[in-house]
């Protein structure tokens, strides 16, 4: 992601969800920061990763028969203390997935609903202080109870974190040819486990 301005240096911004949604294609290059437009830029290893977790994790949840929707693709929107966000992975109730979908109400899924919330970081990239610093702290807030960090250069390594008393604790990364093992509490707990090399295989 590349920001037209930072708040820090310039303030709250002039530009709203709708502004957003008005942009060509709904605004689905863009987040929302505190009310500044901030480009999201991701190449197609990027999108690959974020394809190939989602897969993974819909295939444990479909085994532990969780009542859960599983999204992918960085187009889907929440709302957060900050704007908007659109996280490379999520995780919510179906449910609540429903209404996004068939309703469309509500647009913005209120990030207060997510059960888990992943981003790919994009190594050197401005967004990448973003989705270590940043969105901690606003993904917390919300009470999202897991975030996930993937880095994928120069290799590809899973961090995760778990709601703790209103901030994350952060577990050992997980490298590639290791085993990543995660219970994920939904309706029903699903148990997710990979190498993390699974998420570049072609």
């Amino acid at each position: 992601m590349t920001g037209r301005h930072t708040a820090d240096e310039i303030g709250f911004g002039p530009y709203t969800v709708l502004d957003l949604h008005e942009l060509p294609e709904d605004g689905k290059g863009f987040e929302l920061e505190d009310g500044w437009l901030i480009e999201v830029a991701a190449g197609a290893r990027h999108n690959w990763i974020a394809r190939r977790l989602a897969r993974i994790i819909e295939a444990a949840a479909a085994e532990a028969r969780a009542s859960v929707l599983v999204l992918d693709g960085g187009e889907w929107e929440i709302s957060t203390p900050a704007g908007v966000r659109k996280p490379d992975v999520l995780v919510l109730p179906k449910d609540v997935g429903h209404a996004a979908i068939v309703d469309e109400r509500p647009k913005l899924i209120p990030g207060t609903e997510l059960l888990l919330a992943v981003e790919v970081i994009s190594a050197g990239s401005s967004s990448e202080r973003t989705d270590r610093v940043r969105k901690v702290r606003e993904y917390a807030a919300l009470g999202i109870p897991e975030y996930w960090i993937i880095e994928h250069q120069p290799e590809i390594r899973v961090h995760r974190s778990v709601l703790e008393g209103g901030s994350y604790g952060w577990e050992t990364a997980v490298a590639e040819g290791a085993e990543f093992v995660a219970d994920l509490d939904a309706d029903k707990s699903i148990h997710i486990t990979f190498d993390p090399a699974a998420l570049i295989e072609y």
